[in-house]
């Protein structure tokens, strides 16, 4: 009985990915202590430089993070390491009135996606490397547990 219902959740968890996705990473950003000199990269082939793509932010906080937003910058690089560009972008993780956060939550973790880029083309097929830095001007940033992003296919309705 154990094994088909391991089965199930298998076969289940295969059927509910995300076929649009050519690119899903993260990174546990360890102790939840994010340190400024601690800047995850993201590197992810884009096949098709002819289709629009949506990147996206992915981060999971514990509840006891000390604010509401989170600014970030981020860095687009080619395959050269030329940077395409880079840009500081705040996310909105907690309602900054009521304190109620946002996102998916269990427990204590807070899981997030936020867009970045909307129907982006990239300039050409190949490699690329997006660089995430925390910048809140508190060093470590307590409690980010992990960041990320994803790349899917934009799709006519998103």
């Amino acid at each position: 009985m154990k094994k088909v219902m391991v089965l199930f959740v298998m076969a289940l968890a295969a059927f509910s990915c995300d076929t649009n996705a050519v690119y899903s990473a993260y990174e546990d950003i360890e102790d939840g202590k994010w340190y400024v000199k601690n800047a995850p990269s993201f590197t992810f082939e884009i096949d098709d430089a002819t289709i629009p793509y949506n990147i996206y932010y992915n981060l999971r906080n514990s509840l006891s993070y000390g604010y509401y937003n989170l600014y970030l910058t981020r860095y687009l690089r080619d395959a050269s390491g030329r940077e395409i560009e880079s840009r500081l972008d705040e996310l909105i993780l907690l309602d900054p009135k009521t304190g109620k956060p946002n996102g998916d939550g269990l427990g204590d973790l807070f899981d997030h996606k936020f867009l970045m880029k909307r129907n982006y083309r990239f300039p050409k097929s190949g490699r690329y490397t997006m660089q995430i830095r925390q910048y809140m001007r508190q060093d470590p940033l307590l409690n980010i547990m992990s960041v990320g992003i994803t790349v899917e296919k934009a799709t006519p309705a998103n």
